[in-house]
């Protein structure tokens, strides 16, 4: 128990700081795709994470989030809902027999098809929120929805590119 809190430390010490400090800083297309990497913590948390303490912790790493972007409750909202999400979709998504204790969603544990279209899912609705709520309006609908799209691929690439380099540092231990 204690191991797993303080590998979910660590993990979200090391996303939310290269996010505010790398990701952030890095213009892809003009700011037309802007990849959010940070959500991998909240993606890989423990499946059998009690709903109220997902909310939590996706308020809280938004909360976060936004003192380093000076966004004022723009991710930590877009995080609460994500993590409202996230208990909705694993309920969806249970195998017959249910979770293990302490199994996480990664691609390792649950498969590639598994784990794209949670990860999917959970992205496209942390992102759809974000930059819809950025802009508040919806008069430009389409070019919003443009760059949920781009911005969705490139986290969902970035995310499995951290899984798979995570995968090979614990296959090296």
């Amino acid at each position: 128990m204690i191991g797993t809190v303080v590998a979910n430390f660590f993990r979200f010490l090391i996303l939310v700081l290269l996010q505010a400090l790398v990701i952030d800083h890095v213009d892809l297309a003009n700011g037309w795709v802007a990849p959010y990497l940070y959500v991998l913590f909240l993606l890989m948390l423990p499946l059998d994470t009690p709903p109220w303490a997902a909310l939590l912790i996706g308020f809280f790493t938004g909360m976060v989030l936004d003192l380093f972007s000076s966004t004022p409750g723009l991710h930590a909202s877009a995080c609460t809902v994500m993590a409202y999400v996230r208990t909705l979709l694993l309920r969806a998504l249970a195998p017959r027999e249910g979770y293990d204790q302490g199994q996480r969603a990664t691609v390792a544990d649950m498969g590639l098809a598994w784990f794209m279209t949670y990860a999917g899912l959970l992205v496209l609705v942390h992102h759809l929120w974000l930059f819809y709520m950025e802009v508040f309006r919806f008069d430009g609908f389409i070019v919003t929805f443009v760059r949920v799209i781009a911005s969705s691929a490139a986290t969902l690439v970035l995310c499995l590119l951290a899984q798979l380099l995570m995968a090979r540092a614990a296959r090296n231990r």
